[in-house]
């Protein structure tokens, strides 16, 4: 624990006293360190006496922003330059926080014209025309990342041979900042955080004593800032929290400036400092008439990927191989997050995107009391401020900063962010990237006095002059960015950032394809284009579809411009598939499902990510590892059985274990099925998918838990035997039969306690009983037959069927036909079924070696979806729920989908939308799991069924008590 945080226990001191003592009576924190003596700013002075005399500098006005009304350089420190002979020029403002005449009583001269200042210091970008040739600048010009908005100043700075020194590479030995604002943006942060945190509480239904603290620049100065919060502390000790809210905590990361900033207001407030580990607890049982705290610093949540532990210069060389356990050990207990870190690309985040699904998804709180009118809290988490102001850093889902205007934002779990409103779901952000200029006079006096002892150095600067004549001191040196019209070697970098980003600049103005993000899909064929249309709606992807069947594929592009269409054929020619699948940030494999081991292989080895609407087979499993190595997502089962009713499914059983019920029992049924009004084939069905699939699946075996026992189904056609009728929707005639292993689900949904567990198929009443006669006719037999070997001669139907019921030749009369095909099949009616399906007729046959593969391209043609035919999807989950009160709840989960005659069919949309849905996901960051994934978790299947039901893919409820 820190000396800051010792001893900070104090008796009540009443109304308007503080609670904690006072470090000094300066107003500067202990460590800033900083901040020079007077015994060695005379040393400084006197060292560079002859130097700076006849010294001309100006400071010039503030453009950037309406409210930056901060100076470089305040007062006393220009008092203390022209004693020691300088001349100092200031640039009149009206909307600077020190007045014109304040300077005067310094002794600056006040005047437009600068021009004879030899150096210039400013705080932010200075406009191209306001630049003077051959000066010194010294502002924070935010180039060193080639930002492409402040490229236009950096070359004006160059031409006009302007010398520019930059104040955030003011560093020392080890690389740490010098001079900056950062104490006063953890000051005005901590003020804008509790103002904003008493507008949240309202919003939520509760009136707190934060209600009375405004935003930081309401207030003259941070003294008055401060009285107002002691004054809320105050009555927060004498009980005025609602208990309701339970206790809150407040979490510091880090242990610098900007963190001891936030820690000294924070301090106003009745408080207790505890360390990581005690967290829970307070958050559970912790006292409500003063706030927790706790300072977080990186041995508290960084370890090693392997071994565990923590060394600080391992960690300086490799953060790589470290992760955080932030979110895991400290964010659940977090009722405010102050974050004042400095994070560096490859370091572990705070908070990732997939963490903030977790920590902001409601929850049951124990802790809380229940009491009438006091509304729960959405989740314990209620706000962030993020001081450090890093876009997509350590804070990964705050992708662009607040400002002074709109300073907070509310973000949901779902990636929403509401500027307008403090009610709703989500957690209330402030992430404003100039809070300093909140407090512009104290801001001024800290940044000041941190420059004051750099400045005796930068003031002696002669533009016009090689820089290798001065003898600047290295922090000092390696500051500057410019000199003498090129960039200075340290910075020469900054040139080739340039060329790249024009570069893809270009091709983007010429509507080349050299677009941000790549996302390649392999195949063209039922459900693609509705996630190809899904996908489009982002301007900033390059969409490339592969197909072997290239019509197919161009019909997409002409439909979607833009899209890339690729002839491909993964089977015959896989270097194809490697060069395709290089190009990609992520790959969408929409074939058959034997195949995805081979893509899945090519992704792993170009290291690009994957995502299929099909069950996670053995194949696929077995690459796991490989996967996790590589870093590579492989995401699967997002489709439609598989898939969506995945997503239903875990939504209602984590609702159930949140509220404290059990599930005993679970059903599903789920099936594509034409609307009713076309379904007046033997079959009752069309395909909008694999004829193959739909009719092999009829031959699987099956098996799943009925009360208790488990029950199996050998393959070979036992399954059609095992149907069931269902009514759960009266006005549908439909029947039902199990699908593949439902055991595993127990273990996979978490529904150990169910005694059954079924998922099944849905067909219309019929479907299995034509299914049958195919079967016992051996027209479902994926085994060569000799007849439909494709060189042997051609043939009809009729002759097939005739071959398969072991007649000598098909010159039977038509009648008899029909009797013995009765008799094999058992039933009048299943002959009229395969006579129905013209499996009697003399057309010709396109053998392809199997009946199976014959049959399933002859029903492709003969039971297609005409041009104003549409087909539905039906999805029912039955539900089994014990209550803690012994009483049994029955509740169906419900999806009914039609699809559009003009637009897409309800099966490419329920397949193609959740798929597009999750390759954006993981390319915006918000899955990181790496391996294998199932949509198993609830950051991943909440926001799915979100923009689900955004596109028009709703389920409603039904309920009844047993």
């Amino acid at each position: 624990m820190s000396a800051i945080q010792r001893g900070l226990q104090r008796p009540m001191l009443g109304p308007g006293r503080s609670w904690a003592f006072r470090n000094n009576t300066s107003g500067l924190l202990v460590n800033s360190s900083r901040c020079i003596s007077k015994s060695r700013e005379k040393e400084l002075l006197k060292r560079h006496e002859h130097s700076l005399r006849g010294k001309v500098i100006a400071i010039r006005r503030e453009d950037q922003s309406v409210w930056e009304r901060r100076a470089p350089l305040a007062p006393s420190n220009v008092r203390r330059l022209i004693r020691a002979g300088v001349k100092v020029i200031v640039q009149p403002s009206n909307r600077r926080a020190y007045p014109a005449g304040s300077y005067l009583a310094a002794g600056a001269q006040v005047q437009e014209d600068i021009s004879t200042a030899s150096v210039i210091f400013g705080v932010k970008q200075v406009p191209i025309d306001a630049l003077i040739p051959n000066k010194t600048y010294c502002f924070f010009s935010h180039t060193i990342k080639a930002q492409e908005s402040n490229m236009p100043m950096l070359d004006a700075i160059l031409d006009k041979n302007i010398r520019l020194l930059d104040y955030e590479k003011l560093t020392d030995d080890n690389g740490q900042r010098l001079v900056a604002f950062g104490k006063y943006a953890g000051v005005a942060g901590m003020v804008n955080i509790l103002h904003g945190l008493g507008l949240r509480l309202l919003a939520l239904g509760h009136h707190t004593p934060f209600m009375h603290i405004g935003p930081a620049h309401n207030y003259r100065n941070s003294g008055m800032a401060r009285q107002a919060i002691r004054d809320a502390g105050y009555e927060i000790a004498l009980g005025a929290m609602p208990k309701s809210i339970g206790p809150l905590t407040f979490i510091f990361t880090g242990s610098g400036n900007v963190s001891q900033g936030g820690q000294e207001v924070f301090q106003e407030l009745p408080h207790e400092y505890v360390p990581p580990e005690m967290l829970r607890k307070v958050a559970e049982h912790g006292d409500a008439n003063k706030i927790y705290a706790c300072e977080v610093r990186r041995r508290h949540h960084l370890e090693r990927k392997e071994g565990g532990g923590f060394d600080p210069e391992e960690y300086d060389q490799h953060p790589e191989r470290y992760i955080s356990t932030f979110s895991k050990k400290i964010a659940p207990y977090a009722s405010v997050i102050i974050n004042g870190i400095y994070w560096a690309v490859d370091s572990p985040k705070l908070l990732t995107i997939p963490d903030a699904k977790n920590l902001l998804r409601p929850a049951y709180t124990p802790w809380l009391p229940i009491s009438v009118g006091a509304p729960a809290l959405p989740h314990r988490m209620l706000a962030i401020c993020d001081i450090s102001a890093d876009p997509g850093g350590s804070i990964e889902f705050m992708n662009e900063c607040t400002t002074i205007d709109t300073p907070f934002c509310l973000y949901d779990a779902d990636r929403n962010k509401d500027t307008k409103s403090f009610k709703g779901p989500g957690v209330l952000v402030c992430s404003i990237d100039n809070m300093p200029t909140q407090l512009p006079r104290e801001a001024t006096d800290f940044f000041g006095d941190l420059l004051f002892p750099y400045a005796l150095d930068i003031i002696r600067s002669d533009a016009k002059k090689p820089l290798d004549e001065h003898n600047f001191t290295p922090a000092v040196h390696g500051a500057i960015i410019a000199s003498n019209g090129e960039l200075t070697p340290n910075f020469q970098y900054i040139q080739e950032l340039r060329q790249q980003n024009t570069i893809r600049s270009r091709h983007k103005d010429n509507g080349d394809v050299s677009k941000s993000r790549t996302v390649v899909v392999l195949g063209a064929g039922y459900v693609s284009s509705p996630l190809v249309e899904y996908l489009h709606r982002d301007e900033d992807l390059r969409i490339i579809v592969g197909s072997q069947y290239k019509d197919e594929a161009d019909a997409l592009a002409q439909k979607y411009p833009g899209v890339e269409p690729v002839l491909l054929d993964v089977v015959e020619r896989p270097e194809g598939l490697d060069e395709i699948v290089d190009t990609a940030d992520i790959v969408v494999s929409l074939l058959p499902y034997s195949l995805h081991h081979i893509v899945a292989k090519s992704c792993i080895q170009s290291k690009k990510h994957l995502v299929t609407a099909s069950y996670l087979n053995d194949k696929v499993k077995a690459l796991h590892e490989e996967a996790e190595a590589a870093g590579v997502t492989i995401l699967n089962e997002v489709g439609l059985d598989p898939g969506i009713d995945h997503l239903l499914a875990l939504e209602v059983f984590d609702d159930i274990r949140q509220a404290g019920g059990r599930v005993e029992s679970f059903v599903s049924w789920c099936g594509g099925l034409p609307a009713p009004e076309c379904s007046y084939n033997p079959l009752r069905y069309k395909f909008s998918w694999s004829p193959r699939g739909v009719l092999l699946n009829t031959l699987s075996p099956a098996k799943y838990y009925h009360e208790g026992q488990i029950v199996e189904i050998t393959g070979g056609g036992d399954l059609m035997s095992t149907v069931q009728q269902l009514d759960f929707l009266p006005g549908f005639a439909l029947e039902g039969f199990p699908n593949r292993d439902s055991t595993i689900y127990k273990e996979l949904y978490g529904i150990q306690h169910a005694n059954t567990v079924l998922r099944g198929t849905l067909r219309f009443r019929g479907y299995s009983d034509t299914i049958q006669g195919l079967q016992l006719l051996g027209l479902i037999d994926p085994n060569a037959h000799p007849i439909l070997h494709p060189n042997g001669p051609d043939i009809t139907w009729r002759s097939v069927v005739c071959n398969l019921l072991g007649l000598a030749n098909d010159d039977i009369f038509y009648e008899n036909l029909k009797q013995k095909l009765a008799e094999r099949l058992g039933s009048e009616e299943r002959a009229k079924s395969i006579e129905d399906l013209g499996l009697l007729k003399e057309d010709p046959v396109l053998k392809l070696n199997t009946p199976l593969d014959t049959l399933s391209h002859y029903l492709s043609k003969k039971l297609v979806y005409e041009k104003n035919e549409r087909d539905l999807i039906i999805l029912r989950h039955d539900i089994g729920i014990r209550w803690p009160d012994s009483r049994l709840e029955q509740r169906g989960i419900n999806m009914v989908t039609y699809g559009d005659v003009k637009g897409h069919s309800a099966m490419a949309r329920t397949v193609g939308y959740p798929t597009a849905i999750a390759v954006k996901m993981i390319l915006d960051g918000e899955i990181q799991q790496r391996g294998m994934v199932l949509p198993f978790t609830p950051d991943i299947y909440r926001p799915m069924l979100t923009r689900l039901r955004a596109e028009g893919l709703e389920s409603f409820e039904t309920s009844k008590w047993l």
